[in-house]
């Protein structure tokens, strides 16, 4: 064999190997995706925060922060725990987290992908509601970001999420916290719109607020992690 050619065939699969190592390195995501943690590193940006209730309930214990998965869970993965007590009969409790580089100006059809851990289960009995079915879980985007509003001594959100087992224009529902039947402890859970994409539109900067968050009937404590947050583009 001559040198020429055998230095042509290492170089060839010299090549075809750093090829498949880049693969594996930098694995393909879908282009449909606009938003995906599983908050690995950090909280990746999202803020906490509560509306639906009064300037003269005490007592709500609201708390969120960057967590383990509690157990019985893999505790190595980690989340974006929040908790609060309802003693509104309807509390909000959410998570914001501002996403950019869209089209301006345009219509997206979102589906969210969400992934979280409950210890509630969906036929339990509780004050107002049960702690499993009468918490739903809803999710969505605007172009401005969400905010809580005081008006006349109560505290609401500008956007339209429906009120707890209905959806809205700004946020559909995607079910309710419900881990099963005689749950006791933690489980994974996943919810989708997957056959319901919601409609939204960016602003004039390519720019979407995404919105999860817990529609509360149940007048108790609730405590969730948010283990995976995924958003696609239909």
């Amino acid at each position: 064999m001559r040198l020429n050619s055998f230095l042509l065939i290492v170089t060839i699969i010299f090549s075809l190997i750093a090829s498949s190592c880049q693969k594996e390195l930098n694995p393909v995501i879908s282009p449909n995706i606009i938003y995906q943690s599983n908050f690995k590193q950090n909280q990746d940006g999202w803020q906490a925060d509560i509306a639906d209730y009064s300037t003269q309930q005490q007592d709500i214990q609201f708390e969120s922060g960057w967590s383990a998965l509690p157990s019985p869970l893999d505790s190595t993965r980690k989340s974006i725990r929040v908790s609060s007590m309802n003693r509104s009969d309807d509390l909000f409790m959410f998570l914001k987290k501002k996403i950019s580089g869209l089209q301006v100006n345009a219509e997206y059809k979102l589906v969210f992908d969400i992934e979280l851990a409950s210890a509630y289960a969906t036929n339990s009995i509780g004050i107002g509601g049960s702690p499993g079915g009468s918490v739903y879980l809803k999710a969505g985007a605007t172009a401005t970001e969400p905010t809580k509003v005081l008006k006349n001594g109560f505290y609401s959100i500008n956007l339209d999420k429906g009120n707890q087992s209905t959806g809205g224009k700004d946020a559909t529902l995607l079910g309710n916290i419900g881990a099963g039947d005689d749950v006791t402890s933690y489980k994974l859970i996943t919810r989708s719109n997957a056959d319901a994409p919601l409609t939204v539109r960016t602003n004039a900067q390519g720019e979407l607020w995404l919105v999860v968050g817990t529609d509360s009937g149940y007048e108790g404590l609730t405590t969730l992690y948010y283990s995976t947050i995924k958003v696609t583009a239909k």
